[in-house]
């Protein structure tokens, strides 16, 4: 096309009806040859709500500490030998096992033909490879699963809720998904009202929250109905907090939802039987749509404390509860499993009317299907070895060996943090993280208000420097006015804790003493 441009310059005579239009192919030429190409996507022209998401534990002090992990490769010397990535609940990126019997089983269903014949591999793995590709297009992984997820797969996790609750399940409640994330995404979308300004779908959260939450609502248009944690009662939840935060968001928006993490992230809270149904009420009073993060649900570590299901109390609570929409996920990403590339998950939806349920089920279709390698593994988590099968004891080894060191690294994680001045953190009574509150100097304030960051960001990007310790500020969670936290996991393994520890207390004392 360029040449044939050119070639009209210099044939064509230049006249000046001719000059107009050799003027316009000089343009067309100018355009193709000198002229820079706009960009369809800009920071002007891409969608506004995408720029407005956040999400913390992904965020600028962890880009730094990568960048710190580069700088310690390339020779550069610091006070401290390598980072320690307390920032995200990835298990094995800090040195959690595999769980023997859930690689196994993966395995088989990803190599079938080696290893069946295999004898290092146990006959009750076998067995779950089996039935799994029996129920697989072409006996293959490698196939698409129905959309809602392979339907033996989604027995066994009707069964574990069944077994759970002692409430009937049923498997066509229930959908795979990417991770537990993709649920909440599903059905939060369901949710939106499609409209702007004070017609938009209002969906109350947790404060603090896992930033997906935050970030979700942000892309999607809505509008984030806060409610505070108790912090003076470990974390607890009120319905008179409920009730003052909807009240106030009524003018913004239509409330829609109610959002409950327990236990909690990141604040590591169990909540109650008592308050569990205080919440339930609440949302059958105010007609909302109940989504039970519980991705959580094994790992529970305080004595006094016990997991119950959203589904289980609100089904026990009596009939005039029994037909209110829930939504409850779970992740093979957390617990003592600790599988999150696998991105495995699923979501158990309850009370649908039939058409919006014929809605969903549409709009997971558009997605195809979920990871299969990632439903294989969340078969495992829901269907594990039974007591006579021979991989029992030593999944049960493992798991308690996990679940033991959580408890263990709970316990030492708060007593630390609470040894020091200025600083004060609640029992981590289950999930994998601690939400400590750090009382901030003035001068530190100030200092922050200087840089032009947050206090909490201030002391998360000294601790990050200084000790090669990455955590999270808290303000990327959400906090009171007035107060700084910051969330760290309890996930590195016991002895790199202790040192983390260590490091952490040398710095916490220099920082107050840097700005006292």
């Amino acid at each position: 096309m360029r040449r044939s441009v050119f070639r009209l310059q210099k044939l064509r005579p230049q006249s000046a009806v001719n000059s107009n239009v050799l003027g316009h192919q000089i343009g067309i030429c100018s355009f193709h040859t000198s002229c820079t190409r706009q960009k369809v996507l800009t920071m002007d022209t891409m969608n506004p709500f995408v720029k407005n998401m956040e999400y913390a534990v992904r965020g600028p002090i962890v880009i730094r500490a990568g960048e710190i992990e580069a700088e310690l490769k390339s020779g550069v010397v610091k006070d401290f030998k390598d980072v320690i990535r307390a920032n995200i609940g990835d298990c094995h990126a800090t040195g959690q096992r595999p769980l023997t019997f859930l690689r196994q089983v993966v395995a088989l269903c990803t190599d079938p033909d080696h290893l069946m014949r295999n004898p290092e591999y146990p006959e009750d793995a076998k067995e779950r490879a089996r039935r799994i590709l029996n129920d697989c297009g072409g006996h293959s992984i490698g196939a698409y699963s129905d959309s809602a997820g392979v339907r033996v797969i989604r027995e066994d996790i009707a069964k574990y809720i069944k077994e759970r609750d002692g409430q009937p399940s049923n498997p066509d409640d229930i959908f795979l998904c990417t991770g537990a994330s993709d649920g909440i995404k599903t059905i939060m979308k369901l949710l939106m009202t499609g409209k702007d300004g004070a017609e938009r779908a209002g969906v109350m959260i947790p404060i603090p929250q896992y930033p997906l939450y935050t970030a979700t609502i942000a892309e999607y248009n809505a509008y984030p109905i806060s409610y505070y944690l108790d912090e003076d009662n470990a974390w607890s939840l009120h319905a008179s907090e409920l009730r003052r935060s909807l009240n106030e968001a009524r003018k913004h928006c239509i409330p829609r939802a109610l959002v409950i993490i327990n236990p909690g992230n990141p604040t590591g809270q169990v909540l109650s039987r008592t308050n569990i149904e205080e919440i339930i009420k609440f949302a059958k009073e105010e007609n909302l749509f109940l989504m039970a993060d519980e991705v959580y649900q094994h790992n529970v570590y305080a004595e006094q404390s016990e997991f119950h299901s959203f589904k289980k109390v609100l089904m026990e609570m009596g009939p005039e509860y029994k037909d209110m929409e829930l939504a409850s996920f779970m992740s093979t990403s957390k617990g003592f499993m600790g599988e999150c590339g696998f991105r495995g998950g699923y979501c158990e939806v309850i009370n649908l009317e039939p058409p919006v349920k014929a809605m969903q089920v549409k709009s997971i279709s558009a997605k195809l299907c979920s990871s299969v390698s990632g439903q294989v593994a969340m078969d495992v988590v829901v269907n594990p070895p039974k007591p006579e099968e021979p991989s029992y004891e030593l999944f049960m080894k493992e798991k308690n060996l996990v679940l033991g060191q959580l408890k263990q690294k709970a316990a030492l994680v708060a007593e630390t943090f609470n040894s020091m001045e200025r600083l004060s953190c609640n029992p981590v009574q289950g999930a994998m993280y601690a939400f400590p509150q750090i009382y901030m100097p003035e001068a530190a304030i100030d200092a922050a208000k200087k840089r032009g960051i947050s206090p909490d960001a201030l002391y998360c990007f000294d601790l990050l420097e200084s000790t090669g310790i990455c955590v999270v500020p808290g303000s990327g969670f959400g906090q009171k006015p007035g107060t700084y936290h910051f969330r760290t996991t309890i996930l590195p393994p016991v002895d790199k804790l202790k040192e983390m520890m260590e490091r952490f207390k040398k710095f916490h004392i220099g920082f107050m003493q840097k700005y006292k």
